[in-house]
């Protein structure tokens, strides 16, 4: 019995090699994750062909006990589940007992953070010597450029995107909120701040002197890309020098990490969960919710200081 389950096993191994040409690496990860699978099984009386959903499920709770993390969970059952897809191909199985069985769940990565100081700071280094007339206006005029992104992403909550195809009518709007065109072409309003508002207006001053003709054009921040505006790419590298200079970590600075400083500093402020889902312009609040463990630590003291139960001195 075990020479045939081992035999399965290396019939779906060099399948996976002749007719899927995977890798050697890939082909070792298969084996070992399958070998696992076997080895649990056989401590149970059990084999793949006799498996069912439950003996699958348990398998994965087993080594979700020794710690394994959701991805490596995920990995093993992706393996075993082609596995089973094989023999029920190959006539050895007459069902795949995998189809009833839910993968791990992942947990949503921690969105990356910079405090309010340190945007401050980098706020701050964007806009070091904008007022020096001695400098090189094409100098002073990226500069601005980038001041003013910072601004309007941080200040507005906007997406990059949506920041870089903004129409040059927003740097002579009177209201506080601006119209933008999200995802899926959907419309909202987001809040355009004092600071955001004097940024565009320093910097369109600059491109007027030094570049009338682009100034002329449809876009908030022209370019002589293929659409006409700057590209994401080219400000994630300025970004990227400004957080340099501010001795920001480079790794820790991205267009969305303004984004998500945006949401988490509102949120840490007191603001209401929807009003920030609203202004993000997210269909689903979970999404938003990931920006909530801001205020976990926030939390945690304020149950720990005020709550009558967690007096040391009590009992």
């Amino acid at each position: 019995m075990k020479t045939r389950r081992v035999s399965h096993i290396v019939s779906f191994l060099e399948a996976l090699a002749s007719e899927r040409g995977a890798s050697v690496n890939t082909i070792d990860a298969y084996r070992r994750d399958l070998g696992d699978y076997e080895a649990y099984l056989n401590a149970r009386g059990a084999d793949a062909l006799k498996a069912d959903a439950a003996h699958v499920r348990a398998f994965l709770a087993a080594r979700g006990a020794r710690k394994l993390s959701a991805a490596s969970l995920a990995r093993r059952l992706s393996a075993i589940r082609q596995f089973h897809k094989f023999l029920y191909a190959e006539g050895w199985r007459r069902d795949n007992p995998t189809l009833a069985v839910e993968g791990p769940r992942r947990a949503r990565p921690m969105p990356k953070l910079l405090s309010e100081a340190e945007v401050e700071r980098l706020i701050a280094t964007a806009r070091e010597g904008l007022d020096v007339e001695e400098r090189p206006l094409r100098e002073r005029l990226e500069a601005a450029r980038g001041a003013c992104l910072i601004e309007l992403i941080y200040g507005s909550g906007l997406r990059v995107s949506e920041a870089l195809s903004l129409k040059k009518s927003v740097a002579t709007a009177k209201s506080a909120l601006i119209a933008v065109s999200g995802k899926g072409d959907k419309e909202r309003l987001a809040p355009l701040s004092s600071p955001a508002r004097a940024a565009i207006g320093a910097f369109r001053a600059l491109l007027d002197q030094a570049a009338p003709g682009a100034a002329a054009g449809p876009w908030l921040f022209p370019a002589g890309s293929a659409s006409g505006h700057m590209t994401r790419q080219a400000f994630a590298r300025d970004l990227k020098r400004v957080a340099a200079a501010a001795g920001i970590g480079s790794q820790r600075v991205s267009p969305h990490v303004l984004r998500h400083a945006f949401a988490s500093h509102l949120l840490q402020n007191g603001a209401d969960l929807r009003v920030v889902q609203d202004l993000l312009g997210h269909a689903d609040i979970a999404t938003t919710q990931i920006y909530t463990h801001v205020l976990d630590e926030r939390a945690k003291a304020m149950v720990r200081d005020l709550h009558p139960m967690n007096d040391e001195g009590s009992g």
